[in-house]
């Protein structure tokens, strides 16, 4: 059976977030995720994973004015210093919450820029932070994310971020394979998980339509689950997807598969 991590982003929104931990763990889950810690004290964030016995198993990089609508800036020219400095403010949490990968939003491609520039961009600011995370003892992981939900995301494709990710070089910076948005950009699950399951370090799940829990739509779980544990892989799988109700009244699926 995977190991499930709850997207304290995404999961018990029903309480105030510092209080998501518990709700976590009172679920059965032993690890979480969520996509910034940097609103909230580091010893706070660590103090409430020990507390709960949980495990922080991913948040991502510093990913720009997300309540403006940005959704990443390692693609951005003009952004190269404020990525950097995001790095380095990464690697602090990372390391005070003991958490040994954190995820790259490439973010959305700008408008009017040489495509070939915006790719230099993305490889320079990932082989950076890739060395430098190394040195911290860190993963780097490079999400693709569906255009259908964020128009003009710049990597989008698993095949994409694969070519990208060679061209960087890096021993240090895997593939984050979100199946929700795999689902919506490409499909051909299984077989891409499998081709790249060395490459993978990572994977988060929804449903699609509607990116609700496993069960509600169109995706064949319970068989992809049984398939992923029969490839092998033992990392985690992130649940982030919105509750159709009540988290807990959701939470069925994950019973099920016991």
């Amino acid at each position: 059976m995977p190991k499930f991590a709850a997207n304290l982003t995404m999961l018990f929104n029903e309480v105030d977030f510092i209080q998501r931990f518990k709700a976590a763990a009172d679920a059965g889950f032993k690890g979480v995720e969520y996509l910034f810690p940097y609103d909230f004290d580091k010893n706070t964030l660590a103090e409430e994973l020990q507390k709960h016995g949980l495990t922080q198993v991913l948040h991502n990089l510093p990913a720009g004015d997300w309540a403006g609508g940005e959704r990443g800036i390692a693609c951005l020219p003009d952004r190269v210093s404020e990525f950097q400095e995001g790095v380095g403010r990464a690697i602090e949490y990372a390391t005070a919450l003991n958490c040994k990968q954190v995820n790259c939003l490439s973010g959305i491609a700008p408008q009017g820029v040489d495509a070939d520039k915006v790719k230099q961009v993305f490889v320079d600011n990932i082989r950076f932070a890739a060395d430098k995370l190394k040195d911290a003892g860190i993963r780097l992981l490079v999400e693709p994310v569906n255009t259908f939900d964020i128009p003009g995301f710049y990597v989008n494709r698993t095949e994409q971020a694969i070519a990208l990710l060679d061209e960087v070089g890096s021993d240090n910076v895997y593939l984050q394979y979100d199946i929700y948005h795999a689902q919506r950009m490409e499909g051909e699950l299984a077989n891409t998980i499998q081709k790249h399951l060395a490459r993978i370090a990572h994977i988060q799940l929804a449903d699609n339509p509607g990116r609700n829990e496993p069960g509600t739509g169109e995706i064949n779980y319970e068989w992809l689950f049984k398939f992923i544990d029969k490839l092998g892989y033992d990392g985690w799988i992130g649940c982030e997807y919105k509750p159709a109700a009540a988290t807990t009244d959701g939470l069925g699926w994950i019973k099920a598969l016991a």
